[in-house]
């Protein structure tokens, strides 16, 4: 099979390494890719928002599967538009992908079928939502509606705070367009837990627990970011919790979108606050999470291509979804100053220390090659993931491995998965 990743970030490249195992994979193309892609797969420089570049690309090479991994082409339509040009395309249709392009519609689903999740308000009127705020009880959490990066969430421990954040998101509009609408909702405290999942439309296949770790400084200091490391599984998703979750949550999500006439084929990914009245939703996202992918694909032994056939084919029930019995971890190497400012085309040293190497990954994430030489080219620049027989021997050797990375600037957080393989599962 001939296979093009639309995507060019940490995500892609773990989805395109374990499309590589798969004897159906003949040839894998990628736009627009980066340095740390481009040695397993044909790089296109053509933007994931460029449609009609897409299009063409995808009518030159002909693939017999399109995958999209970002959140802005799927939420854009992409999917529809490749699929109206007669190709097989894993990702949802616009329709679906609503489910994370817009926090006030999932929040109304959840409402009306009784997915557990915050009490909440909308709000297009930022005078209105000033008039609300008067009465909210505080801590409270502001949200930009639509996409803005994972960085469009404030949490505000008081009337000043949240009025601050009102003002940047829908009259500043620091988030853009995103912020044309804002959700209000209720601050619940628990462990947060990420659960991946693939679904047909009808079937549910949930994947192993990860964790994110969302601020940029230890400690969960600092402001948020698209994510500064990961570990799966996580022990507080215990066997109770899975239970529920699988009794209210995922098929009702599943259930409810075909209700509404918007059947859901790909990835959803479900962001759970595990409270102690149970697990409520966070957040949907309709892709693969970014660095989540890259400790949940590592460890998965399926055949990635038959599970997305499956998915596309709407025969999901078919497939027995397996993972191994060990853990994974993954610490991001960003640039000093992420996720404000920081400087890019920084050479990097090191990566060949990976070579010929199966438990120990370097997943690009903001890198290009300038010269014959790879250099930094986002904010986040490396995914260094490493899986051990548990926690605490995937996170020593995930963190010695970041050691043999250099660049000018290189910044990493020292505390992801710290301490967590200490927690007792029931």
């Amino acid at each position: 099979m001939k296979i093009l990743v639309i995507g060019g970030g940490g995500r892609e490249h773990a989805i395109i390494t374990s499309l590589t195992k798969s004897p159906k994979a003949e040839k894998i193309f990628c736009a627009p890719g980066n340095a740390g892609i481009a040695g397993i797969a044909e790089c296109h420089p053509i933007d994931v928002m460029d449609f009609n570049g897409i299009t063409k690309l995808a009518n030159e090479l002909n693939p017999d599967l399109i995958i999209i991994g970002p959140d802005d082409p799927l939420v854009g339509g992409l999917s529809d538009v490749l699929s109206k040009e007669g190709y097989r395309v894993f990702g949802p249709s616009q329709r679906a992908a609503i489910l994370e392009g817009s926090k006030s519609f999932a929040k109304d689903l959840m409402k009306k079928y009784n997915i557990p999740t915050a009490a909440y308000e909308t709000f297009d009127d930022p005078e209105k939502a000033y008039q609300y705020l008067i009465t909210a009880d505080f801590p409270i959490v502001l949200k930009a509606d639509g996409l803005a990066l994972g960085k469009g969430v404030l949490i505000c421990n008081d009337l000043n705070e949240a009025n601050a954040a009102v003002k940047e998101i829908m009259l500043d509009k620091k988030f853009g367009a995103a912020g044309n609408r804002l959700v209000i909702e209720e601050f619940m405290t628990g462990k947060e837990v990420s659960v991946l999942s693939f679904v047909d439309g009808n079937t549910i296949k949930i994947m192993a627990s990860a964790q994110d770790h969302k601020r940029a400084g230890d400690g969960d200091t600092g402001l948020n970011t698209g994510g500064m490391g990961t570990f799966s599984p996580s022990p507080f998703y215990t066997a109770e919790v899975d239970e529920f979750c699988r009794q209210n949550i995922y098929q009702a999500t599943v259930d409810a979108m075909r209700k509404e006439n918007r059947e859901f084929k790909g990835i959803i990914f479900f962001g759970l606050m595990l409270t102690e009245k149970g697990p409520r939703v966070l957040e949907y996202n309709a892709r693969f999470g970014d660095p989540e992918a890259q400790v949940v694909l590592v460890r998965m032994e399926n055949d990635l291509i038959e599970v997305i056939e499956a998915c596309i084919d709407g025969r999901l029930f078919e497939i027995d979804l397996k993972f191994n019995d060990n853990a994974a971890v993954c610490v991001v190497l960003a640039s000093q100053g992420y996720p404000l400012k920081y400087e890019k085309g920084l050479p990097i040293s090191g990566l060949n220390s990976f070579e010929d190497k199966n438990d120990i990954f370097c997943f690009h994430a903001g890198t290009e090659l300038k010269n014959d030489t790879v250099v930094t080219n986002g904010g986040r620049v490396l995914g260094i993931t490493a899986l051990g027989d548990n926690l605490q021997k995937a996170r020593t050797k995930a963190y010695l491995a970041t050691d043999l990375i250099s660049y000018e600037n290189k910044y990493k957080r020292n505390d992801i998965g710290e301490g967590v393989w200490i927690q007792k599962r029931d």
